[in-house]
């Protein structure tokens, strides 16, 4: 009788035990993005902030919904995707709005006896096809249609190929891979700026201790290779990242050359 009881607990403990780790799995990639959108909103300054970041993880995480057609996968992971899309476009729809309202005020301290129904901020919209303003439109909707376009493409060619595994695997490989090149942009936005100002440390810090709670959970959960190895690589920048941290403000390098804001100074 007490081994059945013990049993009983045993699983009961075990479902708990499960059932916070996928509520960690869904929501927990998107809880670093929090601070780092309260800075933004606070400041009014996204340059510290790379939109490369929102670009890789929306790239990754919809081929990893297409991934699941051709491999099945744990729900947990599905979930989070759609919901890490969801943050991503809130991410850029912030970033876009600030970049412009700052264009345009620059613009204003620019010609200060022009009226404001005169100036004008040059718009770069996508349906332009100019590759020099590459996810640097000037519109929110640009990156809906660019994001819309790049899923209906996948998925027509998924659509086409699913039957073969060599494409499935790859494509799995590639989403993956692609989610663990997340930290680069905001690692080579950081190498470019010489700093680490106006990046929410907060944000890292999550990232590390995210990859790493995920890395984990691939392992236990069997999931497959290409996870649990991009999850490791995805660990190892966000640590190249916070080297960042240590090295520009123990050693600081030449001031960066963009016009950054004074409440900005520190992220954390």
């Amino acid at each position: 009788m007490d081994e059945v009881i013990m049993d009983q607990i045993m699983h009961a403990v075990y479902q708990a035990v499960s059932w916070i780790a996928s509520l960690a799995i869904i929501f927990g990639g998107v809880v670093p993005y929090i601070p780092q959108y309260r800075d933004i909103r606070r400041t009014q300054n996204a340059e510290g902030f790379s939109t490369y970041v929102c670009l890789v993880l929306l790239v990754a995480n919809i081929l990893r919904i297409l991934f699941r057609f051709g491999r099945y996968f744990e729900t947990p992971l599905l979930w989070q995707s759609i919901i890490m899309i969801v943050t991503m476009l809130i991410m850029l729809n912030l970033c876009t709005s600030v970049r412009m309202a700052t264009e345009l005020s620059t613009k204003r301290r620019s010609f200060t006896d022009s009226k404001d129904e005169e100036i004008k901020v040059p718009k770069r919209l996508f349906l332009d096809f100019d590759w020099n303003y590459f996810w640097s439109w000037s519109r929110f909707v640009d990156y809906l249609q660019c994001v819309l376009a790049f899923t209906v493409l996948a998925a027509y060619v998924t659509y086409l190929l699913l039957d073969s595994v060599l494409f499935v695997e790859s494509l799995g490989f590639l989403a993956v891979f692609t989610e663990a090149m997340l930290g680069t942009p905001q690692l080579y936005c950081n190498y470019q700026n010489k700093s680490t100002e106006g990046m929410s440390i907060k944000m890292v810090l999550m990232w590390t201790s995210g990859d790493t709670f995920k890395t984990g959970y691939f392992l236990l959960t069997q999931a497959p290779v290409q996870f649990w190895i991009c999850g490791l690589l995805q660990v190892c920048v966000d640590f190249a990242i916070l080297f960042q941290v240590y090295y520009y403000s123990r050693y600081p390098q030449k001031p960066i050359s963009h016009t950054t804001h004074t409440t900005s100074a520190k992220a954390l």
